[in-house]
């Protein structure tokens, strides 16, 4: 009888945690949105070879066919490292730096309009054409609202708190960028504020005058801008009939034609060669038709869409509201630039100039793109840790009840024996 009791004592003793829980505690992330994240890696590195060949060979200092390629790898590898570090480190910290960051962007932003590298009449970059300050501006952005909005989540019906400073931080970062000029970066920049706000809980009125605000700048940009205003009336002219839309958009569509279901082959593809205007950043989305059909591109919208999907689950299962809205920020962000480039070469918007993330060319776009999934990846792992925390938590309660209960009825036992005797 003895021996027994102690067998039912030892099974109902809580089971302490062994290394091995604590350390499969530590590596819970989104298994899902870091297979996604690899694949496209893989995809768009790939991409990159075959597509950037040919201009790496005629316009490098070196007329080395590979010369583009191995940078984007060393950015790849910068990026990929960055993405680690900000999956294990928890993004609270980044409400310390929120403020810093955007100054800095800001400085970097200025900086560029007074000594930018020219490029096609455009001042862009810094740094022998190695950093673009407006890829980093669109990651800032969705940062510092975030943490803005977060704090400031009481008060966002009042138009003090709430509207103003919204538009006065995205006419600052925004201005800035349509100044060099990027109108595609300026557009994504407003367009991500309004997503934010609304997705913070912003009063039904302001985001209406939001939108609202947003047309009439829009249109203003159209009818008063050169570059706006010409690529308006290409893609309306091409919507009506696609014989008469831009000639970039008219050799997108001839090589994906090219392409067919199944596509020539990686690296056969020759509308890359001979038409597509800069194949290798904004038109490679028309090199993936034409190598691998229909059925890759394919492949990549829906890459993408279960991008979108992992991120919203992420961030509805945040542990908090900070979680949610950087979790949503930056998938929307990433997911809202691989649409926006797809459907500019396609006919089915005016053209943006809008990078396809994970497969242009450009360093500053795959590691700031990075950075953004390995902080989404950051919040998927605590989140996932809560909840472990909380079902141990539970179990252990459960665990003590049902001892307090066992002792409780036996004692009452042993009583009711002595009685007896």
């Amino acid at each position: 009888m003895g021996q027994g009791t102690a067998v039912i004592r030892r099974s109902r003793t809580p089971r302490s945690e062994t290394p091995s829980d604590q350390k499969s505690l530590w590596l819970k992330i989104d298994v899902p949105l870091l297979l996604i994240t690899c694949t496209l890696v893989v995809l768009g590195i790939l991409m990159v070879l075959s597509a950037s060949w040919d201009i790496s060979y005629r316009y490098t200092e070196t007329n080395s066919p590979s010369q583009m390629f191995t940078r984007q790898i060393w950015w790849l590898g910068l990026g990929l490292v960055g993405m680690t570090i900000l999956t294990w480190i928890n993004y609270h910290f980044l409400e310390r730096f929120a403020v810093l960051t955007m100054l800095i962007t800001i400085a970097m932003l200025i900086l560029v309009l007074i000594i930018g590298e020219d490029a096609d009449s455009t001042q862009r970059t810094l740094f022998g054409n190695s950093i673009q300050p407006s890829e980093l501006a669109k990651l800032i952005v969705i940062i510092y609202l975030a943490v803005w909005l977060f704090a400031k989540r009481e008060f966002l019906g009042d138009v003090s708190f709430g509207l103003i400073p919204l538009a006065a931080i995205l006419g600052i970062v925004g201005g800035l960028i349509f100044s060099q000029p990027d109108l595609s970066a300026a557009v994504t920049i407003l367009v991500l504020g309004g997503i934010m706000f609304f997705l913070a809980g912003g009063d039904t009125k302001q985001i209406m005058f939001l939108l609202v605000a947003a047309i009439i700048i829009g249109l203003i940009i159209v009818q008063f801008t050169q570059t706006g205003s010409a690529r308006f009336d290409e893609f309306w002219s091409g919507f009506r009939n696609p014989l008469e839309s831009s000639d970039h958009v008219q050799d997108s569509l001839a090589a994906l034609a090219h392409g067919g279901w199944f596509g020539v082959g990686i690296g056969k593809g020759v509308v890359k060669l001979v038409l597509l205007p800069v194949p290798h950043t904004d038109s490679i989305f028309a090199v993936v038709g034409e190598e691998f059909g229909v059925l890759g591109t394919t492949v990549v919208v829906v890459l993408f869409a279960l991008l979108l999907w992992r991120g919203l689950v992420i961030a509805k299962n945040a542990p908090d509201g900070l979680g949610q809205l950087l979790a949503a920020g930056i998938t929307i962000w990433i997911v809202m630039e691989a649409f926006m480039n797809m459907m500019a070469l396609t006919g089915l918007m005016p053209f943006a100039g809008n990078a396809l993330p994970f497969f242009s060319l450009g360093g500053s776009s795959l590691v700031f793109t990075l950075l953004g999934v390995g902080i989404v990846l950051n919040i998927s792992r605590l989140s996932e840790q809560k909840q472990e925390e909380e079902l141990r938590s539970t179990i252990s309660a459960f665990i003590d009840l049902r001892r307090r209960d066992w002792r409780r009825r036996v004692s009452r036992a042993r009583g009711s024996r002595t009685t007896r005797r």
